[in-house]
Protein backbone atom coordinates (compact mmCIF):
# COMPACT_ATOMS: atom_id res chain seq x y z
CA UNK A 1 0.00 0.00 0.00
CA UNK A 2 2.66 2.28 0.84
CA UNK A 3 4.45 1.53 -2.50
CA UNK A 4 1.31 2.87 -4.24
CA UNK A 5 0.96 5.97 -2.65
CA UNK A 6 4.44 6.70 -3.28
CA UNK A 7 3.87 6.05 -6.55
CA UNK A 8 0.99 8.28 -6.71
CA UNK A 9 2.54 10.48 -4.97
CA UNK A 10 5.83 10.85 -6.88
CA UNK A 11 4.41 12.37 -10.02
CA UNK A 12 2.32 14.89 -8.33
CA UNK A 13 5.15 16.45 -5.95
CA UNK A 14 7.50 16.31 -9.40
CA UNK A 15 4.52 18.10 -11.07
CA UNK A 16 4.28 20.80 -8.63
CA UNK A 17 7.85 21.29 -8.80
CA UNK A 18 7.91 22.06 -12.48
CA UNK A 19 4.16 24.45 -11.37
CA UNK A 20 6.53 25.90 -8.97
CA UNK A 21 9.48 26.81 -11.23
CA UNK A 22 7.89 27.36 -14.52
CA UNK A 23 9.00 31.28 -15.10
CA UNK A 24 5.92 33.49 -15.32
CA UNK A 25 5.19 34.14 -19.27
CA UNK A 26 6.68 37.42 -20.82
CA UNK A 27 4.89 40.52 -20.65
CA UNK A 28 3.44 41.71 -23.85
CA UNK A 29 4.56 45.43 -24.92
CA UNK A 30 2.23 47.78 -26.94
CA UNK A 31 3.82 51.45 -28.37
CA UNK A 32 1.49 54.18 -28.70
CA UNK A 33 3.39 57.05 -30.23
CA UNK A 34 1.38 60.01 -30.69
CA UNK A 35 2.41 62.56 -33.74
CA UNK A 36 2.34 66.61 -32.70
CA UNK A 37 0.38 66.09 -30.03
CA UNK A 38 1.06 69.01 -27.02
CA UNK A 39 1.37 68.91 -23.38
CA UNK A 40 -1.83 70.52 -23.09
CA UNK A 41 -3.70 68.55 -25.64
CA UNK A 42 -5.28 65.76 -23.44
CA UNK A 43 -8.49 67.00 -20.81
CA UNK A 44 -5.91 66.43 -17.69
CA UNK A 45 -3.62 69.09 -18.68
CA UNK A 46 -5.79 71.44 -19.36
CA UNK A 47 -6.93 70.45 -23.28
CA UNK A 48 -10.71 72.84 -23.88
CA UNK A 49 -13.50 72.30 -26.11
CA UNK A 50 -12.97 68.05 -26.34
CA UNK A 51 -12.56 65.68 -23.18
CA UNK A 52 -10.02 62.86 -23.80
CA UNK A 53 -11.22 60.18 -20.96
CA UNK A 54 -9.11 57.53 -22.45
CA UNK A 55 -6.19 59.61 -22.12
CA UNK A 56 -6.85 60.33 -18.49
CA UNK A 57 -7.77 57.09 -17.46
CA UNK A 58 -4.83 55.55 -18.67
CA UNK A 59 -2.74 58.35 -16.13
CA UNK A 60 -5.33 57.04 -13.69
CA UNK A 61 -4.96 53.49 -13.73
CA UNK A 62 -1.52 53.52 -14.24
CA UNK A 63 1.64 56.13 -13.91
CA UNK A 64 1.89 59.59 -16.08
CA UNK A 65 4.87 61.45 -15.95
CA UNK A 66 4.82 65.12 -16.10
CA UNK A 67 8.48 65.54 -16.30
CA UNK A 68 8.88 63.35 -20.19
CA UNK A 69 10.79 64.60 -22.62
CA UNK A 70 10.70 63.67 -26.96
CA UNK A 71 14.29 62.70 -27.51
CA UNK A 72 14.08 65.58 -30.43
CA UNK A 73 11.42 67.95 -31.46
CA UNK A 74 11.33 66.67 -35.22
CA UNK A 75 9.19 63.75 -36.28
CA UNK A 76 12.18 61.60 -37.56
CA UNK A 77 15.09 62.52 -34.74
CA UNK A 78 12.47 61.82 -32.27
CA UNK A 79 11.47 58.12 -33.33
CA UNK A 80 15.19 56.92 -34.14
CA UNK A 81 15.70 57.91 -30.42
CA UNK A 82 12.56 56.06 -29.23
CA UNK A 83 13.18 52.97 -30.59
CA UNK A 84 17.00 52.66 -30.35
CA UNK A 85 17.39 54.63 -26.39
CA UNK A 86 19.85 56.99 -28.12
CA UNK A 87 20.10 60.84 -28.69
CA UNK A 88 19.37 60.81 -32.90
CA UNK A 89 22.28 62.92 -33.08
CA UNK A 90 24.55 60.16 -32.12
CA UNK A 91 23.02 57.77 -34.77
CA UNK A 92 23.15 60.82 -37.48
CA UNK A 93 19.75 61.58 -37.57
CA UNK A 94 18.04 65.52 -37.23
CA UNK A 95 14.97 66.87 -38.86
CA UNK A 96 12.43 64.89 -40.81
CA UNK A 97 13.37 62.54 -43.87
CA UNK A 98 11.48 62.77 -46.73
CA UNK A 99 11.11 61.25 -50.44
CA UNK A 100 14.52 62.35 -51.62
CA UNK A 101 16.10 60.70 -48.38
CA UNK A 102 18.68 58.12 -49.43
CA UNK A 103 19.34 57.44 -45.90
CA UNK A 104 17.69 55.58 -42.61
CA UNK A 105 18.12 54.14 -39.79
CA UNK A 106 21.72 51.61 -40.03
CA UNK A 107 20.77 48.33 -40.14
CA UNK A 108 23.64 47.74 -37.26
CA UNK A 109 21.50 49.69 -34.61
CA UNK A 110 19.34 47.30 -32.31
CA UNK A 111 15.51 48.52 -32.27
CA UNK A 112 13.16 47.77 -29.72
CA UNK A 113 11.76 44.72 -31.74
CA UNK A 114 15.03 43.33 -32.66
CA UNK A 115 15.72 42.97 -29.12
CA UNK A 116 12.39 41.19 -28.08
CA UNK A 117 12.08 38.98 -31.21
CA UNK A 118 15.29 37.53 -29.68
CA UNK A 119 12.72 36.64 -26.71
CA UNK A 120 10.51 34.96 -29.03
CA UNK A 121 8.19 37.95 -29.74
CA UNK A 122 5.53 38.27 -32.15
CA UNK A 123 6.22 42.01 -33.37
CA UNK A 124 4.18 44.45 -35.81
CA UNK A 125 4.66 48.56 -36.66
CA UNK A 126 1.11 50.13 -37.93
CA UNK A 127 1.13 53.82 -38.68
CA UNK A 128 4.24 56.20 -39.71
CA UNK A 129 7.20 54.72 -39.71
CA UNK A 130 9.51 57.82 -40.96
CA UNK A 131 13.05 56.60 -40.68
CA UNK A 132 13.73 55.71 -44.38
CA UNK A 133 11.33 55.45 -47.02
CA UNK A 134 13.98 52.49 -49.39
CA UNK A 135 13.80 49.34 -49.22
CA UNK A 136 16.95 48.72 -46.74
CA UNK A 137 15.18 51.23 -43.88
CA UNK A 138 11.92 49.93 -43.36
CA UNK A 139 10.46 48.66 -40.80
CA UNK A 140 10.76 45.03 -41.89
CA UNK A 141 14.54 45.29 -41.71
CA UNK A 142 14.62 46.76 -38.47
CA UNK A 143 13.00 43.77 -36.15
CA UNK A 144 9.14 44.03 -37.29
CA UNK A 145 7.11 40.96 -38.73
CA UNK A 146 4.54 43.41 -40.16
CA UNK A 147 3.63 46.70 -41.30
CA UNK A 148 1.26 48.51 -42.49
CA UNK A 149 1.70 52.43 -42.93
CA UNK A 150 3.15 55.06 -44.71
CA UNK A 151 6.77 55.52 -44.73
CA UNK A 152 6.72 59.49 -43.59
CA UNK A 153 4.65 62.08 -42.28
CA UNK A 154 1.06 62.45 -44.55
CA UNK A 155 1.54 65.91 -45.28
CA UNK A 156 4.66 64.97 -47.61
CA UNK A 157 2.49 64.52 -50.55
CA UNK A 158 1.10 66.78 -53.57
CA UNK A 159 -1.45 68.49 -52.15
CA UNK A 160 0.89 70.00 -49.37
CA UNK A 161 0.06 73.61 -48.43
CA UNK A 162 3.19 75.39 -48.88
CA UNK A 163 5.29 73.42 -51.47
CA UNK A 164 2.13 71.75 -53.57
CA UNK A 165 3.33 69.06 -56.65
CA UNK A 166 6.54 68.81 -54.29
CA UNK A 167 5.95 65.50 -52.96
CA UNK A 168 4.95 62.75 -55.22
CA UNK A 169 1.54 60.77 -54.24
CA UNK A 170 1.35 58.94 -50.57
CA UNK A 171 2.51 55.72 -50.67
CA UNK A 172 0.29 53.29 -48.19
CA UNK A 173 2.86 49.90 -47.72
CA UNK A 174 1.66 46.43 -46.61
CA UNK A 175 5.07 44.75 -45.47
CA UNK A 176 7.78 46.29 -48.02
CA UNK A 177 5.24 46.45 -51.00
CA UNK A 178 2.98 49.63 -51.89
CA UNK A 179 -0.37 48.77 -51.98
CA UNK A 180 -2.33 52.07 -52.56
CA UNK A 181 -1.33 55.65 -53.23
CA UNK A 182 -2.55 58.58 -51.89
CA UNK A 183 -5.07 56.64 -49.37
CA UNK A 184 -8.06 58.35 -47.15
CA UNK A 185 -6.29 60.22 -44.65
CA UNK A 186 -9.83 60.05 -42.83
CA UNK A 187 -9.25 56.29 -42.15
CA UNK A 188 -6.19 56.63 -41.02
CA UNK A 189 -7.10 56.44 -36.92
CA UNK A 190 -9.42 53.91 -37.38
CA UNK A 191 -7.55 51.73 -39.95
CA UNK A 192 -4.22 51.51 -37.94
CA UNK A 193 -6.45 51.07 -35.14
CA UNK A 194 -7.66 48.20 -36.25
CA UNK A 195 -4.76 46.59 -37.49
CA UNK A 196 -3.25 46.64 -34.12
CA UNK A 197 -6.12 44.86 -32.65
CA UNK A 198 -6.42 42.24 -35.33
CA UNK A 199 -2.81 41.97 -34.21
CA UNK A 200 -3.45 41.65 -30.84
CA UNK A 201 -5.91 39.13 -31.32
CA UNK A 202 -3.80 36.80 -33.37
CA UNK A 203 -1.05 36.60 -31.45
CA UNK A 204 -2.61 36.27 -28.22
CA UNK A 205 -1.17 33.25 -26.80
CA UNK A 206 2.22 34.18 -27.09
CA UNK A 207 4.45 37.30 -25.95
CA UNK A 208 3.78 40.64 -28.65
CA UNK A 209 4.85 44.03 -29.16
CA UNK A 210 3.18 46.33 -31.23
CA UNK A 211 4.32 49.64 -32.59
CA UNK A 212 1.26 52.08 -33.10
CA UNK A 213 2.70 55.34 -34.46
CA UNK A 214 -0.34 57.31 -35.03
CA UNK A 215 0.28 60.09 -38.19
CA UNK A 216 -2.69 62.00 -36.42
CA UNK A 217 -2.77 65.14 -35.00
CA UNK A 218 -0.11 65.92 -37.21
CA UNK A 219 -1.41 67.90 -40.04
CA UNK A 220 -2.97 67.57 -42.80
CA UNK A 221 -6.06 66.89 -39.85
CA UNK A 222 -8.65 64.51 -41.01
CA UNK A 223 -11.29 62.53 -39.11
CA UNK A 224 -13.67 59.35 -39.60
CA UNK A 225 -17.44 60.22 -39.58
CA UNK A 226 -17.14 59.27 -36.16
CA UNK A 227 -15.85 61.98 -35.07
CA UNK A 228 -16.30 64.65 -37.38
CA UNK A 229 -17.94 67.45 -36.04
CA UNK A 230 -18.03 66.23 -32.55
CA UNK A 231 -15.84 68.70 -30.81
CA UNK A 232 -16.02 72.26 -30.07
CA UNK A 233 -12.40 73.09 -30.70
CA UNK A 234 -13.32 72.29 -34.61
CA UNK A 235 -11.39 69.32 -36.46
CA UNK A 236 -8.49 69.12 -34.19
CA UNK A 237 -10.71 68.63 -31.19
CA UNK A 238 -12.72 65.70 -33.80
CA UNK A 239 -8.68 64.44 -34.67
CA UNK A 240 -8.19 64.20 -30.22
CA UNK A 241 -11.36 62.88 -29.89
CA UNK A 242 -10.62 59.89 -32.61
CA UNK A 243 -6.97 59.34 -30.94
CA UNK A 244 -8.47 58.89 -27.78
CA UNK A 245 -11.00 56.49 -29.38
CA UNK A 246 -7.89 54.51 -30.12
CA UNK A 247 -6.69 54.39 -26.16
CA UNK A 248 -9.81 52.68 -25.33
CA UNK A 249 -10.43 50.23 -28.50
CA UNK A 250 -6.62 48.86 -26.99
CA UNK A 251 -7.65 48.78 -23.80
CA UNK A 252 -11.30 47.18 -24.07
CA UNK A 253 -9.60 44.30 -26.82
CA UNK A 254 -7.00 43.90 -23.53
CA UNK A 255 -9.79 43.63 -20.89
CA UNK A 256 -11.78 41.58 -23.38
CA UNK A 257 -8.99 38.60 -24.20
CA UNK A 258 -7.86 38.76 -20.25
CA UNK A 259 -4.59 40.36 -21.03
CA UNK A 260 -4.49 43.44 -18.92
CA UNK A 261 -2.07 41.59 -16.33
CA UNK A 262 0.37 40.97 -18.73
CA UNK A 263 0.42 44.03 -21.29
CA UNK A 264 2.76 47.27 -20.71
CA UNK A 265 0.78 49.50 -22.68
CA UNK A 266 3.38 52.95 -23.17
CA UNK A 267 1.76 56.18 -24.61
CA UNK A 268 3.20 59.18 -25.41
CA UNK A 269 4.52 61.76 -28.01
CA UNK A 270 6.77 62.69 -30.71
CA UNK A 271 7.67 66.48 -29.94
CA UNK A 272 5.51 69.51 -28.92
CA UNK A 273 2.72 70.67 -31.32
CA UNK A 274 3.33 72.64 -34.36
CA UNK A 275 1.67 75.94 -33.59
CA UNK A 276 2.06 78.32 -37.01
CA UNK A 277 -0.94 75.79 -37.64
CA UNK A 278 -3.19 77.74 -35.85
CA UNK A 279 -6.93 76.26 -35.35
CA UNK A 280 -5.20 72.99 -36.10
CA UNK A 281 -2.17 72.81 -34.38
CA UNK A 282 -2.27 71.60 -30.46
CA UNK A 283 -1.16 73.06 -27.44
CA UNK A 284 1.39 73.44 -25.46
CA UNK A 285 -0.21 73.73 -22.27
CA UNK A 286 1.72 76.97 -21.15
CA UNK A 287 5.11 75.62 -21.83
CA UNK A 288 7.57 77.95 -24.31
CA UNK A 289 7.56 77.62 -27.87
CA UNK A 290 6.92 74.69 -29.58
CA UNK A 291 7.66 71.60 -32.21
CA UNK A 292 11.03 72.63 -33.85
CA UNK A 293 12.22 74.13 -30.96
CA UNK A 294 14.44 72.82 -27.95
CA UNK A 295 12.01 75.01 -25.62
CA UNK A 296 10.25 73.13 -23.04
CA UNK A 297 7.15 73.25 -25.52
CA UNK A 298 9.05 71.64 -28.21
CA UNK A 299 10.12 68.47 -26.41
CA UNK A 300 8.34 68.10 -23.26
CA UNK A 301 5.22 65.99 -23.53
CA UNK A 302 2.40 63.62 -21.97
CA UNK A 303 3.34 59.87 -21.15
CA UNK A 304 1.58 57.31 -19.59
CA UNK A 305 2.14 53.62 -18.61
CA UNK A 306 -0.54 50.88 -17.07
CA UNK A 307 0.10 47.27 -16.38
CA UNK A 308 -2.70 46.04 -13.80
CA UNK A 309 -1.20 44.62 -11.15
CA UNK A 310 2.63 45.59 -12.00
CA UNK A 311 2.41 49.32 -11.84
CA UNK A 312 0.22 51.12 -9.07
CA UNK A 313 -2.79 52.31 -10.13
CA UNK A 314 -2.53 56.83 -9.66
CA UNK A 315 0.63 57.45 -9.84
CA UNK A 316 2.12 61.04 -10.62
CA UNK A 317 5.74 60.65 -11.57
CA UNK A 318 7.63 63.85 -11.07
CA UNK A 319 10.88 62.56 -11.91
CA UNK A 320 12.77 63.89 -15.15
CA UNK A 321 12.44 61.19 -17.64
CA UNK A 322 12.30 60.65 -21.91
CA UNK A 323 11.58 58.46 -24.58
CA UNK A 324 14.98 57.02 -24.09
CA UNK A 325 14.38 55.57 -21.31
CA UNK A 326 11.62 53.19 -22.93
CA UNK A 327 13.68 51.16 -24.39
CA UNK A 328 15.93 49.96 -21.22
CA UNK A 329 12.81 50.00 -19.27
CA UNK A 330 11.19 47.82 -21.86
CA UNK A 331 14.06 45.11 -21.77
CA UNK A 332 14.20 45.05 -17.49
CA UNK A 333 10.61 44.61 -17.69
CA UNK A 334 10.75 41.47 -20.39
CA UNK A 335 13.82 40.22 -19.33
CA UNK A 336 15.91 40.80 -23.10
CA UNK A 337 19.02 41.72 -23.10
CA UNK A 338 20.63 45.21 -23.80
CA UNK A 339 21.77 46.41 -27.39
CA UNK A 340 25.68 45.92 -27.96
CA UNK A 341 26.10 49.17 -28.11
CA UNK A 342 25.76 52.34 -26.02
CA UNK A 343 22.57 53.83 -25.47
CA UNK A 344 21.58 56.79 -23.98
CA UNK A 345 18.62 55.75 -22.09
CA UNK A 346 18.32 54.62 -18.26
CA UNK A 347 15.57 51.87 -17.37
CA UNK A 348 12.60 53.64 -15.51
CA UNK A 349 11.27 50.57 -14.34
CA UNK A 350 11.87 50.72 -10.82
CA UNK A 351 9.73 54.18 -11.13
CA UNK A 352 6.95 51.79 -12.50
CA UNK A 353 6.57 49.45 -9.79
CA UNK A 354 6.03 53.03 -7.71
CA UNK A 355 9.65 54.10 -6.35
CA UNK A 356 9.17 57.65 -7.57
CA UNK A 357 11.77 58.34 -4.88
CA UNK A 358 14.06 56.90 -7.75
CA UNK A 359 15.63 59.16 -9.87
CA UNK A 360 17.21 57.33 -12.67
CA UNK A 361 17.45 60.01 -14.92
CA UNK A 362 18.96 63.08 -13.61
CA UNK A 363 19.93 65.53 -16.55
CA UNK A 364 18.70 65.64 -20.37
CA UNK A 365 20.33 67.39 -23.45
CA UNK A 366 18.67 69.37 -26.15
CA UNK A 367 19.90 69.06 -29.37
CA UNK A 368 18.50 70.41 -32.36
CA UNK A 369 19.38 71.07 -35.87
CA UNK A 370 22.19 69.34 -37.12
CA UNK A 371 23.59 68.62 -33.87
CA UNK A 372 23.48 71.89 -32.35
CA UNK A 373 24.01 71.47 -28.35
CA UNK A 374 20.97 74.12 -27.49
CA UNK A 375 20.48 73.75 -23.94
CA UNK A 376 20.99 71.01 -20.66
CA UNK A 377 18.80 69.96 -17.58
CA UNK A 378 20.18 68.87 -14.67
CA UNK A 379 17.34 68.42 -11.96
CA UNK A 380 15.38 71.31 -12.24
CA UNK A 381 17.52 73.54 -13.87
CA UNK A 382 17.85 74.15 -17.58
CA UNK A 383 20.72 76.20 -18.79
CA UNK A 384 19.87 77.29 -22.29
CA UNK A 385 23.13 78.46 -24.85
CA UNK A 386 22.59 81.06 -27.21
CA UNK A 387 21.93 79.67 -30.55
CA UNK A 388 19.73 80.30 -33.65
CA UNK A 389 16.19 78.90 -33.64
CA UNK A 390 12.40 78.73 -34.63
CA UNK A 391 10.33 81.12 -32.66
CA UNK A 392 6.50 81.89 -33.19
CA UNK A 393 6.43 84.59 -31.15
CA UNK A 394 5.42 87.79 -32.85
CA UNK A 395 3.71 86.13 -35.96
CA UNK A 396 -0.02 85.19 -36.86
CA UNK A 397 -1.06 81.95 -36.34
CA UNK A 398 -2.46 80.34 -39.66
CA UNK A 399 -5.86 79.03 -40.31
CA UNK A 400 -7.40 75.73 -41.51
CA UNK A 401 -4.71 73.49 -42.09
CA UNK A 402 -2.59 76.67 -43.29
CA UNK A 403 0.37 77.37 -41.77
CA UNK A 404 1.22 81.04 -40.31
CA UNK A 405 4.71 82.53 -39.88
CA UNK A 406 7.95 81.66 -38.17
CA UNK A 407 11.24 82.85 -38.01
CA UNK A 408 13.81 80.02 -38.72
CA UNK A 409 16.85 81.76 -37.34
CA UNK A 410 15.67 84.06 -34.23
CA UNK A 411 18.84 84.85 -31.92
CA UNK A 412 18.05 83.14 -28.47
CA UNK A 413 20.54 84.66 -26.27
CA UNK A 414 20.48 81.92 -24.19
CA UNK A 415 19.58 81.89 -19.87
CA UNK A 416 19.18 80.10 -16.84
CA UNK A 417 16.06 78.83 -15.72
CA UNK A 418 13.91 77.33 -12.83
CA UNK A 419 12.00 74.65 -14.10
CA UNK A 420 10.08 74.11 -11.35
CA UNK A 421 9.00 77.72 -10.61
CA UNK A 422 9.14 78.88 -14.32
CA UNK A 423 7.93 76.03 -16.51
CA UNK A 424 7.39 78.87 -18.91
CA UNK A 425 11.21 79.54 -19.20
CA UNK A 426 10.29 83.45 -18.83
CA UNK A 427 12.46 84.29 -15.77
CA UNK A 428 16.32 84.45 -16.65
CA UNK A 429 18.30 83.90 -13.05
CA UNK A 430 21.75 83.16 -14.78
CA UNK A 431 23.35 86.03 -12.15
CA UNK A 432 21.91 84.56 -9.53
CA UNK A 433 23.30 80.93 -9.66
CA UNK A 434 26.73 80.95 -10.54
CA UNK A 435 27.44 77.35 -9.31
CA UNK A 436 24.03 76.15 -11.06
CA UNK A 437 25.63 77.40 -14.19
CA UNK A 438 29.14 75.66 -13.46
CA UNK A 439 28.04 72.61 -12.98
CA UNK A 440 25.29 72.29 -15.89
CA UNK A 441 28.18 73.63 -18.51
CA UNK A 442 29.77 70.85 -16.96
CA UNK A 443 27.14 68.79 -18.05
CA UNK A 444 27.00 70.57 -21.67
CA UNK A 445 31.11 70.22 -21.87
CA UNK A 446 30.97 66.24 -21.51
CA UNK A 447 27.79 65.97 -24.14
CA UNK A 448 30.25 67.91 -26.43
CA UNK A 449 33.30 65.55 -26.19
CA UNK A 450 30.94 62.59 -26.71
CA UNK A 451 28.34 63.48 -28.96
CA UNK A 452 29.82 66.98 -30.63
CA UNK A 453 28.31 70.36 -30.76
CA UNK A 454 28.24 72.63 -33.76
CA UNK A 455 27.58 75.46 -31.88
CA UNK A 456 30.93 75.36 -30.39
CA UNK A 457 32.50 73.40 -33.65
CA UNK A 458 32.75 70.00 -30.93
CA UNK A 459 33.29 66.96 -33.31
CA UNK A 460 32.67 64.52 -30.78
CA UNK A 461 34.23 61.05 -30.37
CA UNK A 462 31.27 58.64 -30.20
CA UNK A 463 29.11 59.89 -33.00
CA UNK A 464 27.70 56.86 -35.50
CA UNK A 465 26.82 56.36 -38.97
CA UNK A 466 23.53 56.65 -40.74
CA UNK A 467 22.37 53.64 -43.03
CA UNK A 468 23.24 54.77 -46.22
CA UNK A 469 21.86 52.34 -49.21
CA UNK A 470 24.04 49.47 -50.12
CA UNK A 471 26.14 50.04 -53.59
Amino acid sequence: MLKKIIAVALPIIFFSFILKDKPASKPNVILVYMDDMGFGDISRNGALGYQTPNFDRLAQDGIYFSQFYSPQAVCTASRAGLLTGCYPNRLGFSGALDHTAEIGLNTEEETIAELLKTEGYSTAAFGKWHLGHLPDFLPTKHGFDEFYGIPYSHDMWPNHPVTKNYYPELPLIEGEKTIQTNPDQTQFTTSFTEKTIDFIKRKKDKPFFVYLAHPMPHVPLAVSDKFKGKSKQGLYGDVMMELDWSIGQIREILKKLKLEENTLLIVTSDNGPWLNYGNHAGSAGGLREGKGTSFDGGQRVPCMMTWKGKIPAGIVANNLSAALDILPTIVEATGAKMPKRRIDGVSVFNVLKGNTAANPRTSFLYYYRKNNLEAVRDESWKLVFPHPGRTYEGFSAGKDGSPGGSNENFTFQGGLYDLRRDPGERYNVISDNPEVVKRLTQIAEEARQDIGDDLTKSEGKNRRTIGKIKE
